[in-house]
């Protein structure tokens, strides 16, 4: 059986994005329940400017809260050095950088050009590694930039091999807007499987223009070995117009299990973890499976047609 690897992202990409700041206590719940779920990976916040993302303020308190486990891995977003040494001195298991691919989102986001990040990137890393902390650098806005348009598959394929000259753990790609169709995500998996031969090649996707489940499937079928995902498809960029929702755990899943590709992740928990944030955000989340229900079950619980 074919196995992909789900990464949980609501604690950071999720929550980062909410009008709401929840407390300490309901992030670690959170992440508690998620590796209830069986979520063996979890980006559990960012090491960025409070001022800049609020909702990531307690960065420290969270990792210091999480419980510890040898079957569990929790990474730390960063952005430059500062951010990781907080990260290294909280304690978390991976840090994970971003290299945007265009210089117009990336100087908003990080007040840097591409350029520029990738070369802090490099350092990150070579610190991170000297540390014994596992790495990832992610290529965002990988198929399209609010900014500026289109971006090429060759200017992502140039910034991969600059920044896997670190020998990251993990080269990631993101769809951060949402811009992204099945065939291009073939195509770039593809294009960068040939660069990562026995490294983790993973990817983020985003479901502004309801792709999210169809590019998950290319990823898939192309031989992704991590995918990003949301309890509940929460989450988005600040820093991008626009850039609604991850994709949904539990939509994800069903797509999984019902394609016969294992992810060690419980399905029904994962809903009850989705209808659980879904009341403490007060309102409603953008994933389905929590109001479909799952099939054959549903099927089977409805009562017996009238002949």
């Amino acid at each position: 059986m074919r196995r992909v690897s789900i990464v949980e992202v609501s604690p950071r990409d999720g929550l980062q994005g909410e009008s709401t700041l929840l407390s300490t206590d309901v992030k670690v719940e959170l992440i508690r329940r998620a590796i209830g779920c069986g979520i063996k990976r979890l980006e559990v916040t960012s090491f960025v400017h409070p001022k800049r993302v609020p909702a990531m303020a307690d960065a420290e308190e969270v990792v210091r809260r999480l419980p510890r486990r040898d079957d569990v891995s929790y990474i730390g977003l960063v952005l430059n050095r500062k951010g990781l040494l907080r990260a290294l001195d909280a304690g978390v298991d991976e840090i994970g950088m971003v290299v945007i691919a265009t210089d117009s989102y990336n100087l908003r986001n990080q007040g840097v050009t591409t350029h520029e990040a990738a070369a802090e990137w490099l350092q990150i890393a070579k610190e991170a590694k000297a540390a014994g902390i596992r790495t990832s650098v992610t290529i965002s806005a990988a198929f399209g930039c609010p900014y500026e348009g289109e971006v090429d598959a060759s200017r992502v394929l140039e910034i991969a091999d600059r920044v896997l000259a670190a020998e990251p753990d993990e080269l990631a790609v993101a769809d951060t807007i949402g811009a992204a169709v099945p065939a291009q995500v073939r195509d770039l998996i593809g294009a960068l499987q040939e660069k990562v031969p026995g490294r983790g090649l993973r990817i983020h996707l985003h479901n502004t223009r309801n792709m999210g489940l169809a590019n998950a499937q290319a990823a898939i079928d192309a031989g992704i070995a991590a995918i990003d995902a949301s309890i509940g498809g929460i989450g988005g960029c600040p820093f991008a117009p626009a850039a609604t929702g991850n994709i949904p755990t539990e939509d994800l899943l069903y797509l999984l299990d019902r394609s016969g590709v294992e992810s060690g992740v419980s399905l029904e928990k994962a809903i009850e973890t989705s209808n659980w944030l879904r009341d403490v955000l007060g309102h409603e989340v953008p994933a389905l499976l929590p109001k479909a229900g799952i099939f054959p079950k549903v099927a089977d619980e409805a009562p017996a047609a009238r002949g």
